[in-house]
C-alpha cells in the first residue's frame, strides 16, 4: 500500500509529505486499517534498560515530535516509539524550507529545530494514548532562546514534566540545528548537565515510586577523544543508556546532490557507515552494563543487524521510514530474529 501512495507524498515538498503521512496513519488507526499498511510482525521480546520491549526495532525521535500518534505508529508493528524532541516552551522551528529529499541517495537533510507545541502539549498527549502495543521514550531538549549556562533548567523542567507518563527518557544535546547545542557534549559540560540529570531521576524515582531510564543521545561527528570523553562521563555518572547517533552534518555520499549545500543534519543511506562505527567505537568505551540504541542510515534488515552486531541492543529508523515504508519494521525484526537464531544453526551472524 506504501508503494502506492510513495509518488503522491513524494510529490509534496518533504515537510508537506511529513504531515500528510502522518494524517494518513492516524486516520488508517481509527479506521481500523493499520493491518493494510503492514503485518505487525511476530514479537521478539529484546530487554534493555530495566524494561521488556516485544521487539527490538523503535522508531526514532522527530517524526512524532508532539507525541499526537503514539497509538497510529506503535500499530505498524514498532516495538517502541520515542516521540519529541519537546522543549518547555512551544517553538516554531527555523525558517522554511527546512526538510529536503535526496531521494538518489536515500537521504534526507533537515534544519527542523526542534519545533514542537511544548511539553504541556506533549505530555496530555501521551497520555490519552493506550499504548497497547509497545513502549514510549520521550525526547528532551531545550528552548532556542535558552543559553547554554541555562540549559539544566530546561532539561530539568522536561524531564519532571514526563517522567509520570515516559517509558524512558532521552536526553537530546546532539541536533545540530540548534544553534550551540553541540557545546552540550563537551566533556566538562556533560558531565555538569548529566549529573544534574541524574541527581534529579534519583529523586523523581522515589517520589513516584518507579524509576525511568534516562538515556543520552550522541552526535556522529564526535572525535576519537570525545568518544572517549563521553564514554568515560557517562560511564561515571550511570546513565541507563545511549543512543548512536544523531544526524550529521558531513556531506559524505552525497557530494554530488544540487542540495549537498543545504544546512542541516543528514540522515538516511549515507549516514549508516559513519553512526556505526560511532556506535562501534562508544561500545568499546561504555561499561557493559549500558545498553547502546543503535540510529542512523537504517534502510534494509542488513543493515538493522549490522547495528546490532556492532553493539547496539536496540535500533531506530526514521529516514528508512521514508524510503521504504512500514514493511521496514518487519523485516528488521525478521532480520534480528535471523541473527539470535543464528548460532543455534551454526551459521555466524552478519557483521
Amino acid at each position: 500500500m506504501y508503494a502506492l501512495s510513495r509518488p503522491f507524498l513524494f510529490a509534496l515538498d518533504g515537510e508537506r509529505a511529513h504531515g500528510a503521512g502522518l494524517a494518513a496513519l492516524e486516520a488508517a488507526y481509527r479506521c481500523g486499517l493499520s493491518p493494510l499498511l503492514a503485518s505487525p510482525p511476530r514479537p521478539l521480546p529484546t530487554k534493555a534498560f530495566g524494561l521488556t520491549f516485544p521487539n527490538p526495532v523503535g522508531l526514532a525521535a522527530g517524526l512524532d515530535k508532539n507525541g499526537a500518534h503514539v497509538d497510529a505508529l506503535l500499530a505498524l508493528g514498532f516495538g517502541f516509539v520515542e516521540v519529541g524532541t519537546v522543549t518547555p516552551l512551544p517553538q516554531p522551528g527555523n525558517p522554511r524550507p527546512r526538510l529536503f529529499r535526496l531521494p538518489a541517495q536515500q537521504a534526507v537533510i533537515n534544519r527542523m529545530g526542534f519545533n514542537n507545541e511544548g511539553v504541556d502539549v506533549l505530555v496530555r498527549n501521551v497520555e490519552r494514548a493506550r499504548r497497547r502495543n509497545g513502549l514510549v521514550g520521550i525526547n528532551i531538549g531545550k528552548n532556542k532562546d535558552t543559553p547554554n549556562e541555562d540549559a539544566a533548567a530546561d532539561y530539568l523542567l522536561c524531564l519532571r514534566r514526563v517522567y509520570a507518563v515516559a517509558d524512558y527518557v532521552a536526553v537530546n544535546i546532539s541536533s545540530p540545528n540548534t544553534a550551540g547545542l553541540r557545546e552540550l557534549q563537551e566533556e566538562q559540560a556533560l558531565r555538569r548537565l548529566v549529573g544534574t540529570l541524574r541527581e534529579e531521576q534519583e529523586k523523581l524515582s522515589a517520589r513516584h515510586g518507579k524509576r525511568v531510564p534516562l538515556l543520552v543521545k550522541i552526535a556522529p561527528d564526535l572525535s576519537e577523544n570525545d568518544i572517549d570523553a563521553a564514554g568515560r562521563v557517562l560511564g561515571d555518572l550511570q546513565v541507563d543508556g545511549v543512543i548512536a547517533t544523531n544526524t550529521t552534518l558531513a556531506r559524505e555520499g552525497v557530494e554530488d546532490s544540487p542540495l549537498a549545500e543545504q544546512a542541516g543534519g543528514l540522515s538516511g543511506a549515507p549516514l549508516m557507515s559513519r553512526a556505526t562505527t560511532v556506535l562501534r567505537m562508544l561500545r568499546t568505551r561504555l561499561r557493559d552494563d549500558i545498553p547502546i540504541i543503535g540510529v542512523g542510515g537504517i534502510l534494509h534488515g542488513a543493515d538493522a543487524a549490522t547495528k546490532q552486531a556492532a553493539g547496539a541492543v536496540l535500533v531506530q529508523t526514521y529516514t528508512g521510514l521514508v524510503y521504504r515504508g512500514p514493511a521496514l519494521i518487519g523485516e528488521c525484526v525478521d532480520a534480528l530474529r535471523r541473527r539470535k537464531e543464528a548460532p543455534s544453526r551454526g551459521h555466524l551472524p552478519p557483521e
